[in-house]
């Protein structure tokens, strides 16, 4: 229980992350509250709208939803860190004793929250979604089953199978997001690696946006699905190893056989020139790739040593938050 509550019961946040939603921030609400209007009795609620610096008028009506409605609070960030940031920002904002995090399109359904904190009474500290179908093409559909295995096979940590974003999140596991220093992080990869019993619950996500657009397209798809890889697992640096030994492995093969051929058997092109050709090819497209990974490890750790904020909270409205270093205006802005 948050510090400072005198209400026995449990808080549980509800995390959604929005940028340029202000058709669906109304209807996310009233979803979320209609879903725990049962768990009234047991649980308090609170809902945290994470704006991502949204340049339309979302963050206009979260504030009006939050003057009707002091249950929810909001955070706007002072630009756009990605979803990834605002995600991990939230988190380490919300003070509920367990937080779910849902998208504000509603393509997830809200009633299997419930599902989701009945397998966390029982003790599971994650609970996540696992989607068997979702309302895409066959093509996009094996692109993301194929990723999810591949990171699962490639990595130490406990991932499941086809699990979004859409996920219960035990306190143990947001006190260990709090200690995190991640420049680029894969959230669903973090909260999966700090699980200590980590369950999913299968559904079919049948419902599409009814409002905006995907915030989504295949560019950034591709980079999450970079992350994913790179954060979890140091795989790829071992190919980029098993790759440079293949090709000296390759180069000694090559030169005993055209050493043969020289010695025993007719030669029909210049002397040197398909060995020239073939390696000269051959070393500049993998000492490319090779390069390529190399510099993706090498730009994270960069990153990782210049010790920059996760994010800065430009507003928030319903909350108060510790005052950061370099932002004396921050009370002027707060609503």
């Amino acid at each position: 229980m948050a510090a400072g509550q005198s209400d026995p019961r449990p808080l549980i946040s509800v995390i959604v992350p929005v940028f340029n939603e202000e058709a669906n921030v109304g209807p996310a609400h009233a979803a979320i509250r209609e879903v725990f209007a049962p768990l009234h009795d047991r649980y308090r609620l609170e809902i945290l709208f994470s704006d991502n610096h949204s340049t339309d008028a979302t963050f206009e009506r979260l504030a009006a939803i939050a003057t009707r409605d002091p249950e929810v609070k909001v955070i706007r960030l002072a630009r756009n860190y990605g979803f990834q940031r605002s995600v991990l920002t939230a988190y380490r904002t919300v003070q509920g004793d367990a937080a779910v995090q849902i998208d504000c399109d509603l393509e997830d359904p809200p009633e299997l929250i419930l599902e989701f904190v009945k397998k966390w009474e029982s003790g599971h500290d994650v609970v996540v979604g696992i989607r068997r179908q979702r309302p895409e093409g066959w093509l996009m559909q094996m692109l993301r089953r194929g990723f999810y295995r591949l990171v699962r096979r490639i990595s130490d940590d406990n991932f499941l199978d086809d699990a979004g974003d859409f996920r219960l999140v035990d306190r143990s596991v947001i006190r260990r997001l709090h200690g995190i220093r991640d420049a680029r992080p894969y959230t669903r990869g973090l909260i999966s690696s700090l699980a200590a019993r980590q369950t999913g619950i299968p559904y079919d996500r049948v419902r599409t946006r009814q409002h905006g657009v995907s915030k989504f397209p295949a560019r950034r798809l591709f980079g999450m699905a970079t992350d994913g890889i790179v954060n979890h697992s140091l795989v790829p640096l071992r190919i980029a190893g098993l790759v440079g030994v293949g090709m000296f492995f390759l180069a000694v093969a090559l030169g005993i056989y055209y050493l043969l051929v020289y010695l025993f058997g007719g030669q029909t092109w210049p002397r040197g020139f398909f060995t020239l050709t073939l390696l000269l090819l051959a070393s500049l497209g993998i000492n490319a790739m090779l390069l390529g990974i190399l510099g993706e490890y090498v730009g994270r750790i960069y990153e990782e040593v210049r010790v920059r904020p996760l994010s800065l909270i430009e507003r928030t409205i319903n909350l108060d938050l510790p005052e950061p270093e370099g932002m004396p205006d921050r009370k002027e802005a707060r609503q």
